[in-house]
C-alpha cells in the first residue's frame, strides 16, 4: 500500500519537475499521470543505455524526471502551432 502511495507522489514530482523544465502548466492529476508514464519510459530508456541509478526514491525521481521530459518533448512534436 505504501509502494503505492510513495510512486504517486514520486510521480507527482517527476511531473511537475519535468513541466517546469520543459516551459508546461499543468495540474496535480496531469503531473501525476506524466510523472508515473514518464517514470515507466525513463526505466525503459535507462535500461536500454545500460545505466543504473540508486533504487533510492532520489534515484527514482531522476529516472521519472528523465522519462518525463522526454514524454513532453514527443507530446509537443504532435501539438499544433
Amino acid at each position: 500500500m505504501w509502494g503505492i502511495i510513495v510512486s504517486i507522489i514520486i510521480g507527482a514530482l517527476a511531473g511537475f519537475i519535468a513541466s517546469r523544465i520543459m516551459g508546461k502548466g499543468m495540474g496535480l492529476l496531469i503531473c501525476i499521470l506524466v510523472g508515473l508514464v514518464g517514470g515507466l519510459l525513463g526505466s525503459w530508456i535507462f535500461s536500454k543505455l545500460g545505466l543504473s541509478v540508486s533504487d533510492a526514491w532520489w534515484g527514482q525521481l531522476l529516472v521519472g524526471v528523465a522519462g518525463s521530459v522526454v514524454l513532453l518533448f514527443i507530446l509537443s512534436l504532435f501539438r499544433r502551432k
